[in-house]
């Protein structure tokens, strides 16, 4: 699995000309380089299966989110993850994730540690799934921090196209992610958007009421 750095800025020349990768893209936004160039080297090294981890220095404080839409736009791949800089990897995390995944699945939830598969924290799509969600952008685009991911977490369950397998380990290496608060007008908009069904794409009243 190969590794590029790019500054955020540098993401923007391939406005009319994607970066092109075979097997799974990995996105990592990232402030501390130290950290996401451990990470990625430790991943790489684990994954045993094909792909580029794409390092984004977040130099502007755009926001996971938005980095993470950005990078689904400008790139082609059969499969796009996300994961952070504090990115722990377990032996052939990728392997074992898409054998997961098989034909049937679309998108899969790491095991980070913390969700035990409940939502995907880090997560792994097939693209022509997640095309189908939110065009262009991979989450839905005006969370800010949080809840995106739980958001597609519930889409993928609704359609029976979620998959978790906890040999498949990726742990999130957060030290004080525990103890804090999530942004409320995330939590906010989350709430809104779950009176609707997320535009009407869950209609389980059991997810529904899977992550509040």
């Amino acid at each position: 699995m190969q590794i590029q750095y790019l500054t955020s800025k540098e993401l923007a020349a391939y406005e009319n000309d994607s970066l092109v990768t075979g097997g799974v893209l990995a996105a990592m936004p990232f402030i501390n380089a130290e950290h996401a160039q451990r990470a990625a080297k430790l991943m790489a090294s684990r994954a045993n299966a094909p792909g580029m981890i794409l390092c984004i220095h977040d130099e502007k404080e755009e926001g996971f989110i938005a980095l993470i839409n950005r990078a689904f736009a400008k790139t082609q791949s059969a499969y796009f993850a996300y994961v952070a800089q504090d990115a722990f990897a377990g032996k052939d995390w990728l392997k074992e994730a898409l054998s997961a995944m098989g034909d049937q699945k679309h998108f899969l939830g790491f095991n980070d540690g913390k969700w035990a598969g409940a939502l995907a924290g880090f997560g792994l799509a097939r693209r022509s799934w997640a095309v189908n969600n939110y065009g262009d952008n991979f989450f839905y685009p005006q969370y800010k921090r949080h809840y995106a991911d739980a958001e597609l977490t519930l889409l993928a369950m609704q359609a029976g196209t979620y998959a978790y397998d906890p040999s498949s380990l990726l742990l999130e290496l957060d030290w004080d992610k525990d103890g804090a608060a999530v942004d409320p007008g995330d939590r906010k908009l989350f709430l809104e958007r779950k009176q609707h069904g997320f535009d009407g794409k869950v209609s389980s009243i059991a997810l529904l009421n899977h992550i509040s």
